[in-house]
């Protein structure tokens, strides 16, 4: 049997890396065998240096090198999420172009898919080559934070980096959430999933995109705060009994110490309370608005993505909105 694997590459001015990532692919993929074909689909989100012109060489050189053109800049999950509905291979593997992730990983992921028979073949990163260590601290600490107040069990140091059978990547484009967190919703659909355990290389060339400090990055982990945690809902509701209890022991000491003709603190007691009552009071306002920002999000029903052009799918259609159910038909 004859296995066809597509892998969809989300990128955006990556034209230094992309000859390479060409060429180890089609290594890595020869060295499978005849029992495996493959497509690459690359997913662009309106890249402006000279990454469309490289790719589109290569589609007229190679039917397996797809791509589709976003109609502007959507963001990496939602680029991804346009990849897997053009896929049309038995497994997805999604992975980044930097060669941060080494496509030479991919063979033990496939070999995990048919041996354990799972759906999800995940990655956890044991090691990551040529980054900064106050990345690798606030990276590390933003995914225990994930890890221990979200819903779904999300594993420590595992990224975006994956194969997923054709049915969990069914499951996952009919959800058709807005702004998606999609290492939330790989987990989120169950199935079998195992690990495969890698050391992250440094980016071959070119500068990073994903710059620890950005908003970008705060913006993803909110996302997935907010779609995978009502945690700090909780946590509010908790601060709010324990300062309005401290209140309400401060008034009964203030009552006391009254009665015993004891002199009280004076202004800088009453302006430091009413400061820390309404910082907490600010800080909760902000959370409750991360949810609510979440839900008016979700109400507009906004599609993740617009598709601009496609090249070298040769007239495919494919559903681009669940939610509206309309069909694009690519142009080549």
């Amino acid at each position: 049997m004859q296995w066809k694997i597509s892998v969809i590459f989300s990128f955006f001015n990556e034209e230094d890396v992309l000859e390479e990532l060409l060429q180890r692919m089609a290594a890595m993929f020869a060295s499978l065998g005849e029992d495996y074909t493959y497509e690459l689909i690359f997913v662009n989100d309106r890249s402006t240096d000279s990454s469309l012109d490289i790719l589109t060489r290569h589609t007229q050189q190679d039917k397996r090198v797809k791509v589709v053109n976003m109609s502007r800049n959507f963001g990496v999950s939602e680029c991804t999420l346009a990849g897997m509905k053009f896929a049309s291979g038995d497994a997805v593997v999604i992975m980044d172009t930097d060669l941060q992730d080494p496509p030479e990983v991919i063979p033990q992921m496939i070999r995990k898919w048919h041996e354990e028979k799972a759906d999800i073949v995940y990655t956890v990163r044991t090691a990551r080559e040529g980054e900064p260590a106050a990345k690798m601290l606030a990276t590390k600490l933003g995914y225990k934070i994930l890890h221990y107040i979200s819903s779904i069990d999300l594993p420590i140091e595992s990224g975006d980096f994956k194969l997923m059978s054709k049915r969990v990547v069914a499951q996952i484009i009919r959800l058709e959430e807005t702004g998606p967190f999609l290492r939330g919703l790989a987990r989120w659909v169950g199935f079998k999933q195992v690990p495969v355990h890698y050391k992250r290389d440094s980016r071959h060339a070119g500068d990073t995109h994903y710059i620890f400090y950005s908003s970008r990055v705060l913006k993803n982990f909110l996302s997935g705060v907010t779609s995978f945690s009502d945690a700090p809902l909780y946590l509010i509701f908790v601060l709010g009994l324990i300062v309005s209890s401290g209140a309400f022991l401060f008034l009964i000491a203030v009552i006391f110490m009254k009665y015993l003709g004891w002199n009280l603190p004076g202004w800088s007691a009453i302006m430091a309370t009413l400061l820390t009552f309404g910082g907490i009071q600010i800080s909760s306002l902000g959370i409750i608005g991360l949810y609510i920002a979440k839900i008016h999000m979700e109400v507009k029903r906004r599609p993740n993505f617009i598709v601009d052009n496609t090249i070298g799918f040769e007239g495919k259609s494919v559903v681009v909105s669940y939610r509206e159910q309309e069909s694009f038909t690519c142009d080549k």
